[in-house]
């Protein structure tokens, strides 16, 4: 595993003065990887952002770990939707240009 992809749970936690236990509650509930590297557990650099919003919901509006998975899974859901109304649309724009 190329060390550059990961990011120390230590050093995001120091970066955005929060505590372990919020990113071990985030690990448990499956909203973040948390991959042990030389004795250190990291996180992937690619759910950064994901992990900076679980932050500001956590933190700043004071939702819990549970509100936040519910959150997470209606945002999915509504980009699913929204996917398959762009797909129909062009499914019903390309069925009245044949016509």
């Amino acid at each position: 595993m190329d060390k550059e992809l990961w990011i120390p749970v230590d050093d995001f936690c120091l970066h955005y003065q929060i505590e372990h236990s919020f990113i071990s509650d985030l690990n448990e509930s499956g909203l973040i990887e948390i991959t042990t590297i030389e004795e250190t557990g990291c996180i992937p650099a690619n759910q950064l952002s994901s992990l900076e919003k679980f932050v500001r919901l956590y933190y700043d509006l004071q939702i819990n770990v549970e509100g936040i998975e519910a959150i997470t899974h209606l945002l999915e859901r509504i980009k699913e939707l929204q996917h398959e109304l762009r797909r129909l649309k062009q499914e019903s724009s390309s069925l009245h240009l044949s016509e």
